[in-house]
């Protein structure tokens, strides 16, 4: 039959691929999701004095002292290694950081960054600087300058502005 003759035009011929199904309904807004909660971390001392208490105290996170964290006993396995500025702290750093890259670290730990506290005040001698440079052409470094007060056990007040960078990856806004 033609159009007009009896029947109304059907309009254009559709075709499609796949299944015809029906259509859903709209779907809802998706629920809010929770904010994401900082990343834990545990702060590993590569050396006695390092500075991992205080850090852990100061930023958060776990204090694992100059053990590995035991991510199967809920300790996290994000590890932040800590270490003087002094020869012999950085000698620890290079000798821990050299455990994670021959793969002799336990399974499981993620290592994230170096922490690099000051061993006094004032600036690092040039054949410091040279080695902490070394460091950090391999790993992300974070540096925290003395700090009077946290020698004579204050921690209450916030972390140094010049950590801010350390205080963003761990949550800790100063």
């Amino acid at each position: 039959m033609q159009p007009g003759a009896g029947q109304a035009a059907a309009g254009p011929e559709i075709w499609l691929r796949g299944p015809v199904m029906e259509p859903q309904a709209r779907p809802q807004d998706p629920p809010p999701q929770a904010a994401a909660s900082p990343r834990r971390f545990s702060w590993v001392a590569t050396h006695g004095g390092a500075g991992s208490t205080t850090l852990a105290t100061v930023f958060g996170g776990h204090d694992a002292g100059r053990n590995w964290p035991r991510p199967e006993h809920g300790e996290p396995s994000s590890v932040l290694l800590v270490g003087r500025t002094h020869a012999a702290g950085l000698d620890a750093v290079s000798h821990t950081l050299d455990i994670f890259r021959r793969g002799d670290a336990p399974p499981g730990l993620d290592l994230d960054a170096i922490v690099l506290v000051a061993d006094a005040p004032g600036r690092l001698p040039r054949q410091l600087v040279q080695r902490v440079k070394v460091i950090s052409s391999v790993i992300d470094v974070y540096r925290v300058p003395w700090v009077p007060a946290w020698r004579t056990g204050d921690l209450t007040g916030p972390p140094p502005r010049e950590s801010a960078a350390l205080a963003r990856l761990t949550g800790r806004t100063p």
